[in-house]
């Protein structure tokens, strides 16, 4: 077992072990030294689960969601008895030993999937929706020298979760809420005031969407910053972020649309721009745009309403 007779790894030497045993996965041909790596495939995940999120400092130390999330092996006794109505995954509360937190349904339990929800899970991230210049946006791709500063900008902290949160736009009906994983999402609960004074009110304006992840478990520690170790953050555009206390954030999601094409959706009350943006209409005055990200990946959807003025 990981760490047995001798000290905890680190966060930055699990993290590394998680790396190098990922790169095993799915080869035909390994070297002799690593073969007992992928053999030991599920035992391996098991102890990994337990030192990052159970038994480690900083699982001790987090306060602030004591959540644990678990998949179900799609062999799963659950599965095999109904596989159209379980719940790809469960929650329990945080508990100080893998016995208590899972009892005697571990061998259920795909750890290797449980890992890597809950490393998503407990990230701590950021939404930045902000107004800027569409001309300045273009001449920033293009490489020019320009200053990149957002006319209006609201940042907000958001959570990843498994779960998908359906807001009504007719605010009388209730939230519903169903399994979205493989699926991650983030919602802003309060979008309605979080984001009503961020206007598109001229042709050169466009709507941007950044998803930032920055601190949390993906993330080395503080410590391990200051002691000058390395960082194995998640792949993305790494970005300084000098204002907190961990000096890297990562985009996840970097979109934008202009005025006019936001406006033309709007309007037609439909898609018109492929995979680009969609419309759906709902009975209210507001309706909901979906952008899509970059390479199509990642989705926003986006409660869009006229403004007289």
């Amino acid at each position: 077992m990981i760490g047995d007779g001798g000290e905890t790894p680190s966060r930055r030497e699990l993290l590394s072990m998680v790396k190098k045993h990922s790169n095993l996965i799915g080869k035909t041909v390994v070297e002799e030294q690593d073969a007992s790596d992928v053999e030991m495939d599920s035992q391996f995940w098991h102890d990994v689960f337990d030192l990052y999120f159970v038994r480690g400092k900083e699982s001790r130390g987090r306060q602030d969601d004591d959540l644990i999330f678990l998949v179900r092996k799609m062999s799963s006794q659950a599965y095999r008895d109904n596989p159209e109505g379980t719940s790809p995954f469960f929650v329990r509360r945080w508990a100080s030993k893998m016995e208590k937190l899972v009892g005697d349904i571990s061998a259920d339990v795909d750890w290797r999937r449980s890992f890597y929800l809950n490393l998503i899970a407990h990230t701590s991230y950021t939404i930045t929706v902000a107004i800027c210049s569409h001309q300045d946006l273009r001449n920033h791709q293009a490489g020019q020298d320009t200053q990149l500063s957002p006319i209006y900008k609201v940042v907000k902290i958001v959570y990843a979760s498994p779960s998908r949160i359906t807001f009504h736009l007719d605010a009388k009906k209730e939230v519903e809420t169903s399994p979205a994983y493989p699926d991650i999402c983030f919602a802003v609960d309060d979008f309605d005031s979080t984001f009503d004074a961020v206007v598109l009110s001229s042709t050169d304006h466009c709507y941007c969407v950044l998803l930032n992840a920055h601190d949390g478990a993906a993330f080395p520690s503080v410590k391990e910053l200051s002691d000058g170790s390395s960082s194995n953050a998640p792949p993305g555009k790494v970005e300084t972020n000098p204002g907190s206390s961990n000096s890297k954030k990562i985009t996840l999601f970097s979109g934008f649309v202009s005025y006019q094409m936001v406006l033309e959706a709007y309007n037609a009350g439909k898609s018109q721009f492929g995979s680009l943006l969609s419309l759906g209409h709902s009975p209210g005055k507001t309706d909901r745009l979906f952008m899509k990200g970059p390479g199509g990946r990642g989705e926003v959807e986006v409660a869009v309403s006229g403004v007289v003025g």
